[in-house]
């Protein structure tokens, strides 16, 4: 099926959308414009060659930074482009053309490679820059229409995106060009990355903030530990674990229970106990607590990440998870009110 057909197909609103019938005409216009934008990303996906791998192979081989340079809406999607980069593991930044001739062409040195972006190639900002690239000895990289314009001769690898139609109203404004330049940009600093291996762990020391962050940080960054934390003998009783471990402010809601050897034996939860509470089992209370803990729980590595704890979590539906280092003893405890934002919704876990 064609693209022009999946529209087609698509002409009825969802039964999930309530939308007025004058408003009708407004959803299949932007359906048109998508569809529009995406079938011009196919025929540039379909268009790469070489070149690509030779641009991929000139950033991997960059001792210096990759400088992202355009103006106007393609100078936009140029910063995105360098934040991706930057993401990523590449070091990167954004050029302003115009900046540039009035003193920040210093931060280019002959270590750097430019990815250039201007749809036509005859954007005056952006070529009347491509002397000085070459008078520092930065290497030139076009993202453009074609091979033929200015932009594209004065540098060293191009990347064409093709005569490109923008979607909408006359086709004029910067659309279907800037999304496929955007497009360009991502493959080339994912497939760069790849190339060098790039680890979730190295991208979550570049996003320490947000739910992301989060996700991507270690256990031991965040797992209780210290006074936070309730650690037991076995052999004691549960009066004896409950009345001696009282502490005050935030604590975990379990005692991890270790054997003579100092590891880890056993659990017991604040809901173990209000169980024997709850049955009169209070004879329980005195006697060892290895007799009512559950023994040999899960436990987890300091170095795991919050996002495999989190599945974990809600995968064996429990709320703590101690945390051992490689002979089993206790570091710390993971709770599930520290993680709780980061639990996926039914919500969530039906829209995945």
């Amino acid at each position: 099926m064609s693209f022009r057909e999946t529209v087609e197909s698509m002409s009825a609103v969802p039964q999930r959308d309530v939308v007025p019938f004058r408003n009708i005409h407004q959803i299949r216009e932007a359906r048109e414009i998508i569809v529009f934008e995406a079938e011009a990303l196919f025929d540039v996906a379909n268009g790469l060659d070489q070149r690509f791998c030779d641009a991929v192979q000139l950033l991997l081989d960059c001792r210096g930074r990759v400088i992202v340079c355009g103006i106007g809406k393609a100078g936009l999607i140029g910063q995105k482009i360098a934040a991706t980069f930057s993401s990523t593991g590449t070091r990167a930044q954004f050029l302003h053309p115009a900046e540039a001739v009035h003193g920040d062409m210093g931060c280019v040195s002959s270590d750097d490679v430019v990815l250039a972006l201007s749809n036509s190639g005859e954007t005056e900002e952006v070529c009347r820059l491509l002397p000085i690239f070459q008078k520092v000895g930065a290497q030139v990289i076009a993202v453009t229409s074609d091979e033929g314009n200015t932009l594209a001769r004065g540098s060293k690898i191009t990347i064409s995106l093709g005569r490109l139609e923008e979607a909408g109203i006359n086709s004029l404004a910067p659309s279907t060009s800037t999304t496929a330049m955007l497009a360009v940009g991502d493959a080339l600093a994912l497939v760069v990355a790849r190339a060098r291996e790039f680890t979730p762990e190295q991208f979550a020391v570049f996003h320490p903030g947000g739910s992301l962050g989060r996700k991507l940080s270690t256990v031991r960054e965040i797992m209780r530990s210290g006074d936070e934390l309730r650690v037991a003998a076995e052999t004691a009783s549960v009066r004896e674990v409950f009345t001696k471990l009282a502490r005050p402010g935030r604590r975990t809601g379990a005692v991890i229970l270790v054997n003579d050897d100092g590891k880890v034996s056993g659990l017991f939860t604040d809901s173990d106990l209000a169980r024997l509470l709850e049955s009169r089992s209070d004879s329980q209370l005195d006697q060892p607590i290895q007799q009512v803990m559950t023994p040999r729980p899960l436990t987890v590595s300091p170095d795991l990440t919050l996002g495999e704890v989190v599945s974990i979590l809600a995968g064996r539906k429990i709320s703590e998870l101690p945390v051992v280092d490689e002979d089993d003893r206790p570091l710390g405890m993971i709770d599930i009110t520290d993680v709780i934002g980061l639990i996926p919704t039914s919500e969530d876990e039906s829209a995945a």
